[in-house]
């Protein structure tokens, strides 16, 4: 992987590109975080999710018109090894409590990009049962709020609280894209504040009155 010059005046993180970095879900938040990641530097990317590419996906998330119909996983691992010669294992499987523990297995970070609580639940559980730390990212239901916790602030939505929004994440109307790539740099960003030197810190979007709050880091 070649690095820009300007990065590594600035941060080299040479030390770190080769860590597995496990990326569940390829939506509008995990697809283009795996692109940031791979474009970054990063060189071991696993991305698990059950879907393939549809029509409506391609306002938000990095594919094309001849991708339709293709596993979001596989498209993704071919883009980015011919862009930068990352290597991405794809893993086109749906991530339930009875395989996610063998997904995850190996991970020194797991970022959970799904957009429905039963998926959540179930990448929370074995990150914690593997000791894995986890980032949470997230769009909220109505477009104008995204967030990224970290699995010590993160508690899984009960289904009473699910149920009030009526919705998972909304990541399918072309207006999102904006605020998903905000998402994706600041999880990119803390991210690497991790791998370098262990701080956690989690992040909010709120597009309402453009205000970005960095909670204290750990």
């Amino acid at each position: 992987m070649t690095f820009f010059l300007h990065e590594t005046q600035y941060r080299n993180i040479a030390s770190i590109a080769d860590r597995q970095i496990t990326i569940c879900g390829a939506g509008a938040l995990g697809a283009n975080l795996a692109e940031t990641l791979a474009r970054t530097g990063f060189t071991q990317l696993r991305i698990i999710d059950r879907d393939r590419i549809e029509a409506h996906n391609l306002s938000t998330q990095p594919w094309t018109q001849q991708d339709v119909g293709a596993p979001k996983t596989r498209v993704l691992a071919n883009a980015l090894y011919r862009a930068v010669g990352a290597r991405v294992e794809p893993k086109h499987n749906e991530l339930t409590p009875d395989n996610a523990k063998a997904l995850l297995k190996g991970s020194v970070v797991v970022i959970d990009a799904f957009d429905n609580l039963p998926s959540r639940g179930a990448v929370a559980d074995a990150a914690t049962r593997l000791g894995v730390p986890c980032l949470h990212i997230a769009l909220g239901p109505n477009g104008d709020y995204g967030c990224g916790l970290w699995d010590d602030r993160y508690v899984v939505p009960t289904n009473e609280q699910q149920s009030t929004t009526n919705q998972p994440d909304e990541c399918d109307y072309p207006l999102t894209r904006p605020l998903a790539l905000l998402v994706v740099a600041a999880g990119a960003e803390v991210l690497v504040r991790y791998l370098l030197g262990g701080h956690r810190a989690d992040f909010e979007f709120t597009l309402r009155d453009l205000r970005l709050v960095i909670n204290q880091e750990t």
